[in-house]
Order: C-alpha cells, then sequence, then structure tokens
C-alpha cells in the first residue's frame, strides 16, 4: 500500500523554478576591481605605477632586439651578401691577388691568367705550403709551379702551430720549400693561440720569423686578423715586419698600422676556380710589389 509522501522527500517541481539572470555589472566590477587591485599591489610593493612596467618592458626588448641584430644578425649579412652577389673590391686599389691551398681543388690557372677582379689583372697568388711540424698541402707542389708557370708572382705561407716547437716548424717550412729569385718572402701564418700565453706566443713566432730570415736573407711576412694583431703580436718588435691583415666585409681596413696585404674577403669568386677563394689586395704599386720579392 503506498505511503503518503512527507515534505521532506517530495521532489521539487522543476517547471515551476525562475531561472537567475546573470549580474553582468557585477562581473564587470569583479575584472576591474582585480585589475585595480593587481595595480594597487605592483605600486605599493614596489613604489612604482603599473605603466612604468610597460615601458621598461619595451624597453628591454628593444635593447634586445638590436643586441642580436648587432653582433648576431650584420656581421652574417655582410657575409650573405658577398656569398649570394656581385663581390664587392675595395677602392683605390688595383695591385689584386688570391690565396689558395687543397681547398680550392684543381685550378684550372690557363683561364686563372687571364681572369681579372673589379677589371684588374691577378697580379700574385699566395699558396699553402706547410702547418705545424709535419703537414704539407696536398696541392702545394703542383700549385707552387702552376703559379710560376703562369708569370704570377708568387708567394707561401706556414701555417703556425704555436703549441709545437717554432724551431720544429721552421725546419720543416725551410725543408719543404725552395723560393727563388722574384719570389714573395716568406709568410707565417698566425691565427691562433694555443694554450700559450701571449709572451709564449710572441717568443715562438719571432724564433720562426728569425729562422727563416737568416735562410732568405728578408723580413717574412706575418698574416693574422686585424684584432688578433693588436691584441697579440702588438709588441714593437714586430713592427719591422711586413704585415698581411684579414678583415672581411668591410669597404675600409680599420687596422691603423702599417700593412702590405689586406686580405678583404673569403667569399671571392674568380674564373678559373670553383667555388670561393681568398681575394687582396697589395698596399702599394705593381714595382713596389716587385721590389717586396726575393733577390740574387
Amino acid at each position: 500500500m503506498p505511503t503518503k509522501k512527507t515534505e521532506s522527500n517530495r521532489k521539487p517541481n522543476s517547471y515551476n523554478r525562475i531561472p537567475r539572470k546573470p549580474d553582468s555589472n557585477a562581473s564587470r566590477r569583479k575584472t576591474r576591481n582585480s585589475k585595480q587591485g593587481k595595480s594597487s599591489f605592483l605600486k605599493w610593493f614596489f613604489g612604482i605605477p603599473a605603466w612604468a612596467y610597460w615601458v621598461g618592458g619595451l624597453s628591454i626588448g628593444f635593447a634586445y632586439i638590436f643586441f642580436v641584430y648587432y653582433f648576431f644578425v650584420s656581421p652574417y649579412s655582410f657575409r650573405w651578401k658577398a656569398m649570394h652577389s656581385d663581390p664587392v673590391y675595395p677602392e683605390g686599389y688595383n695591385i689584386r691577388g688570391l690565396d689558395i691551398s687543397h681547398y680550392q681543388g684543381q685550378i684550372d690557372w690557363e683561364t686563372l691568367r687571364n681572369s681579372s677582379m673589379n677589371n684588374d689583372p691577378i697580379r700574385f697568388v699566395f699558396i699553402k705550403a706547410t702547418e705545424g711540424m709535419s703537414l704539407m698541402d696536398d696541392n702545394f707542389n703542383l700549385n707552387f709551379y702552376q703559379a710560376k708557370k703562369n708569370d704570377f708572382i708568387r708567394g707561401t705561407y706556414h701555417f703556425f702551430v704555436p703549441d709545437i716547437d717554432p724551431v720544429k716548424q721552421a725546419q720543416f717550412y725551410l725543408h719543404q720549400v725552395h723560393l727563388e729569385p722574384g719570389d714573395l718572402p716568406p709568410v707565417l701564418d698566425v691565427e691562433h693561440t694555443g694554450k700559450c700565453s701571449t709572451k709564449e706566443l710572441q717568443r715562438n713566432v719571432k724564433k720562426w720569423l728569425d729562422i727563416v730570415e737568416q735562410r732568405y736573407g728578408v723580413k717574412p711576412i706575418l698574416y693574422t686578423g686585424y684584432k688578433f694583431r693588436e691584441k697579440y703580436l702588438s709588441d714593437p718588435v714586430f713592427n719591422e715586419y711586413p704585415f698581411w691583415i684579414a678583415h672581411y666585409y668591410v669597404t675600409e681596413l680599420k687596422y691603423k698600422g702599417e700593412w702590405k696585404f689586406w686580405q678583404h674577403t673569403d667569399c671571392g669568386r674568380i674564373d678559373g676556380i670553383k667555388g670561393f677563394v681568398d681575394c687582396n689586395i697589395f698596399n702599394g704599386t705593381l714595382e713596389e710589389l716587385h721590389e717586396l720579392t726575393i733577390k740574387e
């Protein structure tokens, strides 16, 4: 028999409920109060109004963008232009040359001798010969012979390894390379310090230069980057040597000391050589270039 339902267990009638409309004004007041609370908190906690944080944040953002562009993007934009557009050659010079190694592969020397850079003929070619006390460039002998055969003023360079005995390095270079009258003086390529201190590096470089100078009777040429020269080879003892300075992607050499050669790009293109090649200029006339060479 069914029992009588009491008020407590009676189900509510959903059809008789009236839904409440949301209070939009209350929601807006809540959002506004929340923002004002944050602003008031920042102002109270740091004593700085909220708008100052926006200005500071934007300033930091712009500073960051400038830093990234100046130090990371801009230098490579010069390289990108050098690699993907026509080469730009420094103005005011017309004695031009190259430096090569096995990285250039097999060179078409007959084509190269008739090539030009900025409408100027190629006058000189530096050729990598040796490195350290045991490494000889794979294409040295061929390049050394062909440069002479094709009437270039030729030179050779040794890549210096600071941590190896400079005496043995000089002896190795002199054993492998036999310069002749009309060739440019020997070149020492110094780009790294290795584990040496600045003073140790300078002593080792000077030993190599002295040994090679005694053999050929001329001051060897020092090749290095302009910042490396100022930081590690600034001792006055090196001022008596002719310098070959590397500084890429600029229209004017920043180095303020005396110099004979400037390697202004590693992205040069020239008929007779596949791929890129280092391009250089001589700071003087053709007669002065000949005067720099080894005599009888």
